[in-house]
């Protein structure tokens, strides 16, 4: 005789368990999305920051061989900026010299910057400082001369100024040669921030390179135009002499 065999029927629908189970599942995997989203925010923002000032820390200042100075990030390896307390304190000069220099269209169409491990150079247009062949200061001159004395008074670092002219050579009875006419350029502006700023003289100096360090070949005017440059090069104090 078959024996016939009872059916088991199962309640409709899941347990109730397990529905709380994937709504926790489902709160979970929201939240973890959420803090996800909020880290790649932060992250994006930190990049962002960074990406301000990519320029000044991706571009290196260093000589060529022959007969001109190149500044490009691709020719050189970029190097990582340890932030440690002085690179900080240089980070925050950079920050401010730049926040300067948005501030104001005419030291944006003649300033740049071009931090390095040691410091961080400001280059002025010769010509918003000087009149050709000329070591006097024009009015406009004031301007970036007192934003210089403003960060030596601010921050602890030393200054050199650097004068350089194209290579056309000048002859005049007070400049024989462009050696004399960087010279006395360089030495007219530390001269302003000594007498007008107050800063002890222990931490400047003058140099003049003439045409010896162009930053493009001197081969058109536009060209000669961006050689003739002050340079002021800011750079943490150093024990020996310098």
């Amino acid at each position: 005789m078959a024996r016939q065999q009872e059916e088991v029927k199962c309640p409709e629908g899941l347990p109730g368990w397990l529905a709380t189970f994937a709504d926790l599942m489902s709160l979970l995997l929201t939240f973890f999305v959420l803090l996800l989203s909020f880290a790649n925010m932060d992250i994006q923002k930190f990049q962002d920051m960074m990406g301000s000032i990519k320029e000044a820390f991706g571009v290196q200042v260093m000589r060529k061989q022959a007969d001109y100075i190149a500044f490009s990030p691709s020719q050189y390896e970029r190097k990582n900026v340890a932030l440690d307390k002085d690179s900080r304190l240089l980070l925050g000069m950079i920050l401010k010299i730049k926040a300067m220099i948005d501030q104001d269209q005419e030291l944006k169409k003649n300033v740049d910057i071009a931090p390095d491990d040691e410091g961080v150079l400001i280059r002025v247009d010769s010509g918003m400082m000087f009149d050709p062949g000329s070591a006097e200061l024009k009015p406009g001159a004031k301007k970036i001369l007192d934003h210089v004395i403003k960060l030596l008074k601010e921050h602890n670092f030393d200054v050199i100024v650097r004068g350089h002219t194209d290579d056309i050579p000048v002859r005049s009875a007070k400049y024989p040669s462009n050696w004399e006419l960087s010279a006395a350029r360089a030495a007219a502006a530390l001269r302003y921030i000594v007498e007008k700023g107050g800063i002890n003289p222990s931490r400047l100096k003058a140099v003049g390179y003439a045409g010896t360090r162009p930053l493009v070949p001197n081969t058109s005017e536009a060209n000669r135009a961006i050689n003739r440059r002050v340079e002021f090069y800011f750079h943490r104090p150093r024990v020996e002499g310098w």
